[in-house]
């Protein structure tokens, strides 16, 4: 009964420490190095800002003659290298995929669902504000 009594606390107490244990602070950081250069004669429309798990992320649209000219992400999780470096090779994924659909409507990058959750989420918002579907 001892034995089952200690296995049980011991059990508990692990469970709770690792469900306690963050891996991030979800900080969110602007970050002047992804944003593209914004075409001139467009409208920028910035979408609101999508609470993920690792932080926040926000993406601006340029909108001329009714196409999506330009996106930037200038809001998106850089806590610490992990983030930096799913969200180097998915951000620029998504970007063109924007370009491409004209639209919301685009996958998912593997490796970084929770950004590009995010980012269809604020990306939304900004084609909401355009009039753009």
């Amino acid at each position: 009964m001892r034995r089952i009594t200690i296995w049980l606390f011991s059990t508990f107490a692990a469970l709770v420490l690792l469900f306690s244990y963050r891996t991030s602070t979800g900080a969110s950081v602007t970050a002047a190095g992804v944003a593209a250069a914004t075409v001139t004669g467009g409208k920028t429309y910035t979408g609101t800002a999508a609470s993920t798990r690792w932080g926040d992320v926000q993406v601006a649209i340029t909108v001329a003659d009714g196409k999506i000219v330009d996106v930037q992400v200038p809001v998106y999780p850089t806590e610490n290298h992990r983030d930096q470096e799913i969200n180097d090779r998915a951000l620029p994924v998504l970007r063109q995929e924007t370009l491409a659909a004209q639209s919301a409507d685009i996958d998912a990058v593997s490796g970084a669902t929770v950004t590009s959750n995010g980012y269809v989420e604020s990306l939304q918002s900004a084609l909401d504000a355009a009039h753009l579907s």
